[in-house]
């Protein structure tokens, strides 16, 4: 059992945080082979999966997938019956088709279905151009293909002022304005742009904007969204539609009354509702769509659905059929769980309509997206707006109803026992096999990075691990009794560095936590920069020089799931969990423990002469941050919640019901929400931007 898990890039064995090697247990290997669609219940069974296994790769004639570097030549095996005499052409992206030369690298024949089977090898040569091209076999009147994706070997460093830059990092949906529909929104977005892209900022990092439910309850977490391929519609701005112009006196009023009556944001207990956002929203966004369109718009709409293909048509008719059914595919009659069944088609031209207006959505978020992208180059942006991803998608998403193939069944993506969770994580995620993505040629992964990069600057890739690999965890079980499936780091990494160059666009992954090693120097020499956090940077028991942080990094010191720098330094996070029942040691234990650790690093900072004489909360923030520039860093990236002073986390981890997670508002340190119109007069914001010009100065 232990070879055949080897064979699939299961892992028997693994180290846990605290350096112990442990042995995977024989019903996890089980459950998780069975994820993969391997039966290894028994030892006839076993025996089975393992002669397939060995075979499975002479079955292909072409590898469906095959990727390389453009400086490295390489070698793609062929297979064919034994004695047939095969050619291979490459055909390019840009039409350019070439004959590849045969290697004399003999490899003996071998058996399979009862036919001999030889392999041939061809060289493929340096120098190809970079894309996903086109590789063909022929031999006698037969033929077959696959792809061959021809990669960067690095990421070209970014054009920066002085090889070094800085931005925001914003939670988009809490940042409202005066005309945001009570949620932040696109073109808050661009705003937010332009406001700090004139103030010297070179990038905007914003949470993932996935696409989440279409209809109520809405999922608040940014990070489990229903597919990474779509936006949510939630984050349009109905009023910049063009279409809006042009509606008729009683349409505008009803969409500027559904405006009127969401809630205000503007108290201190006050919390964001997707929901009610969205019930307002989405009759406001029907009224315009119902609306029209001149015959150019049309047409512009048309090519947009032409160029997305099938995947948006999947993605509107999920959509449509959650708001017939109800979300969770699964329970819906048998003949809707499979997208090309026939009762889907005849569902998609019975709702028509309804399947357009969803396709219309998405046009209208990547209208509104190219805006913003837009706005950040007119600010003088040097990047723009970082996109984040999220690690996974929901199970009864439509990235997973529309390719449930592409999925394992029966097992989620979480990771082991850690130093800040012991018990291990389960993000309730079901992960993509390997297998597949190979037998896909990864197109599930190509487009879902190419549409995110379409407009943006930059992609930071959340748990960047998992294009090594990820911690399988069967369900039912917990987390610690879940293992590592490995996946192509060659393949993942080359595509992501490759939609990258191609959009001209950085790449940072968010390696925190436990890492294999070499992943970080592979990540480096393709040119994806690493994360750096100002409370994790440490050489044993002591804070690390700045000095000695990696180069290819974004430094930040705090993040999205940890407390923000003013809550850190009052403690407030400590009494935050106490007041909800989650600590696990007296109140005074806990204060001492992260008063001990806060001090040492205000310590440090202290001995670089950067504490101020009678020091604040806002001068301990800004001090922190002169600290943190010290650090080679590439990317610099305070976030706006520690510009205006806010002590409100955004997620709690470790909380379900106890704490609002992912629906605050950004606010100043008394909680009163502070609107986007605002920043602009901050003081503590602008002192903030400050301390980043002082750097670059």
């Amino acid at each position: 059992m232990r070879k055949l898990a080897d064979a699939y890039g299961i892992a028997t064995q693994f180290h846990d945080w605290k350096g112990n090697e442990r042995a995977v247990s024989a019903e996890t290997l089980i459950r998780v082979l069975a994820a993969m669609g391997i039966n290894a219940t028994s030892s006839e069974a076993i025996a089975e999966a393992l002669v397939e296994s060995e075979t499975r790769l002479w079955r292909r004639v072409v590898p469906p997938f095959t990727v390389m570097t453009e400086t490295d030549s390489d070698v793609v095996a062929i297979h064919v019956p034994h004695g047939a005499g095969v050619h291979v052409e490459l055909r390019t992206e840009g039409g350019e088709t070439r004959a590849l030369v045969q290697l004399d690298l003999w490899r003996d024949p071998r058996e399979v279905d009862g036919q001999l089977i030889g392999e041939a090898s061809f060289e493929l040569p340096a120098g190809l151009p970079l894309g996903y091209h086109k590789l063909t076999a022929h031999w006698g009147d037969q033929s077959a293909t696959g792809v061959l994706a021809v990669t960067p070997a690095t990421l070209p460093e970014p054009a920066l002022t002085d090889g070094r830059g800085w931005g925001f990092a914003a939670q988009l949906y809490s940042v409202l304005s005066r005309r945001s529909w009570g949620l932040g929104d696109l073109s808050d977005l661009a705003d937010l742009t332009t406001w700090s892209g004139a103030e010297g900022a070179d990038f905007l990092l914003v949470n993932p904007l996935h696409a989440a439910e279409p209809s109520a309850p809405m999922e608040n977490s940014p990070y489990l969204p229903t597919s990474r391929r779509f936006i949510n519609p939630i984050y349009l701005r109905p009023e910049a539609i063009e279409e809006y112009a042009y509606l008729s006196d009683a349409d505008r009023v009803e969409v500027d009354q559904l405006r009127a009556g969401v809630p205000r944001i503007g108290g201190p207990d006050d919390l964001l509702d997707r929901n009610l956002t969205w019930a307002a929203k989405q009759l406001a966004l029907r009224t315009i769509f119902a609306a029209g369109r001149t015959p150019a718009r049309q047409i512009a709409f048309e090519q947009y659905c032409n160029r997305e293909g099938a995947g948006l048509l999947n993605h509107a008719i999920w959509s449509a059929l959650v708001v017939e059914h109800g979300m969770g595919w699964r329970d819906w009659p048998a003949d809707l769980q499979d997208p090309r069944s026939e009762a889907v088609a005849d569902f998609s031209r019975d709702h028509a309509a309804e399947v357009e207006f969803w396709c219309w959505l998405q046009w209208q978020c990547d209208l509104q997206l190219a805006r913003a992208q837009t706005a950040a180059t007119e600010a003088r942006m040097s990047i723009g707006v970082i996109h984040d991803l999220a690690v996974g998608v929901s199970v009864n998403g439509s990235d997973v109803w529309s390719e449930p193939e592409a999925y394992a069944v029966g097992v989620t993506v979480g990771s082991p026992p850690d130093a800040f969770n012991q018990k291990g994580q389960d993000w309730s995620q079901p992960p993509l096999r390997p297998d597949r993505l190979e037998e896909l040629a990864y197109r599930p992964f190509r487009t879902m990075v190419a549409g995110l990069l379409r407009h943006g600057g930059g992609l930071r890739m959340d748990h960047v691990m998992a294009l090594f690999r990820l911690w399988w965890v069967p369900q039912g079980r917990t987390p610690d009794h879940g293992t590592y499936v490995r996946y192509d780091p060659a393949a993942m990494v080359g595509i992501l560095v490759l939609e990258a160059a191609r959009a001209g666009a950085i790449v940072v992954g968010e390696d925190l936590g436990t890492v294999e090693p070499g992943v970080r120097e592979y990540l480096s020499s393709r040119g994806v920069s690493g994360t750096s956090l100002l409370w994790f940077e440490y050489d044993g028991d002591t804070p690390l020089p700045p000095e000695q942080w990696r180069a290819d990094s974004m430094a930040s010191i705090t993040t999205h799931d940890l407390p923000t720098t003013p809550a850190y330094l009052a403690n407030s996070h400590v009494q935050l969990r106490h007041d909800l029942g989650l600590l696990d040691r007296p109140l005074a234990e806990e204060l001492a423990e992260e008063s001990a650790h806060v001090n040492q690093i205000l310590d440090a900072v202290g001995q670089r002469g950067l504490l101020p004489d009678e020091p604040d909360e806002t001068s301990l923030v800004e001090a922190m941050h002169r600290y943190l520039a010290l650090s080679p860093a590439r990317y610099l990236c305070p976030t706006l919640s520690d510009a205006v002073g806010d002590h409100r986390p955004q997620n709690l981890p470790g909380t379900w019901q106890e704490y609002p997670n992912w629906r605050v508002p950004l606010a100043g340190p008394d909680g009163v929400p502070v609107l986007l119109e605002d920043l602009v007069s901050n003081p503590r914001a602008r002192r903030l931007m400050d301390v980043m010009r002082e750097r670059r100065d």
